[in-house]
């Protein structure tokens, strides 16, 4: 069973849209919440393929739009609201992921009969593996991480010395989407709310705080965040495990549109070892 582009309305902030998939059977599963990366969305390239893989192993599969990630509840595809792209940071991502949390371990959950929320495993990819460790060093409800091509810092993407001056004037700066040819904007309030939070924000110092199962997978050849990234992460703690995926790239070899009716060898590859590391 699947059901897309529910909406989690919220007072004063922007709605949360999210999709489940899972077997209707009435027995309690483990709950994976997958979060999303940069210039990314719930239902990018293969994710909801990932998502039907999950659920045919009794896993409840929830994957959600951060509110400020460009989508609106009318199109969560793509980027139709850039000026909330624009005024999106890591603050209102660890907000979302809180929020979103206590709606699916709530009373009121519409789906309480299917899962078990005494087993909640967050996945993030790319840069909300960063979102997903922070929030997993805070909340004793997430029970594993995983991260899939997870950056090691904030710091360092947040800005670079020679152009933060010019943002700061500017008041924004501009990043091409090189599919969509949108030039997508960032408010100098990221930057601010980065600093503002920086010691929160420390992903290696988050980390080496979780005590409960981590497994960190990476591709050696990733262009975008690299291998290495991965090492730092896992030489924070060695008891986390960390899964090479050789010969890929950083989305596992998919892309979007992804019309194909089987994951990459790749992506596949990081499915399987999440789920066994799930039902572990």
């Amino acid at each position: 069973m699947k059901t897309k582009n529910q909406v989690v309305y919220r007072d004063h902030k922007k709605p949360i849209v999210w999709d489940a998939f899972f077997k209707s059977s009435g027995i309690q599963k483990p709950i994976v919440v997958f979060c999303h990366g940069y210039k990314g969305f719930k239902d990018w390239g293969a994710w909801d393929l990932v998502a039907e893989t999950f659920s045919k192993h009794d896993v409840f599969f929830i994957k959600f739009n951060f509110s400020h990630n460009g989508g609106t509840v009318d199109n969560p595809i793509d980027f139709p609201d850039l000026e909330a792209f624009a005024e999106n940071n890591y603050s209102k991502e660890l907000d979302d992921l809180d929020d979103f949390l206590n709606f699916i371990t709530s009373e009121a959950f519409e789906f309480k009969q299917e899962i078990d929320t005494n087993n909640i495993t967050l996945i993030g990819h790319s840069r909300c593996g960063g979102i997903a460790i922070l929030k997993t060093s805070e909340d004793q409800r997430i029970t594993k991480l995983i991260t899939w091509a997870s950056v090691s810092s904030f710091g360092k993407r947040t800005s670079t010395t020679g152009d933060l001056k010019q943002w700061k004037k500017e008041g924004v700066k501009y990043v091409l989407n090189g599919r969509t040819k949108q030039y997508m904007p960032h408010n100098y309030q990221f930057y601010e709310d980065f600093k503002a939070n920086e010691q929160r924000l420390n992903i290696e110092a988050a980390i080496k705080r979780i005590t409960t199962p981590v497994l960190i997978i990476h591709a050696k050849g990733d262009p975008s965040v690299s291998f290495n990234e991965a090492e730092i992460l896992k030489a924070c703690n060695t008891n986390h495990k960390l899964f090479p995926i050789e010969g890929s790239n950083h989305v596992f070899d998919t892309r979007h549109p992804w019309t194909q009716d089987k994951l990459p060898e790749a992506l596949q590859l990081v499915v399987e070892e999440s789920i066994k590391f799930i039902k572990n």
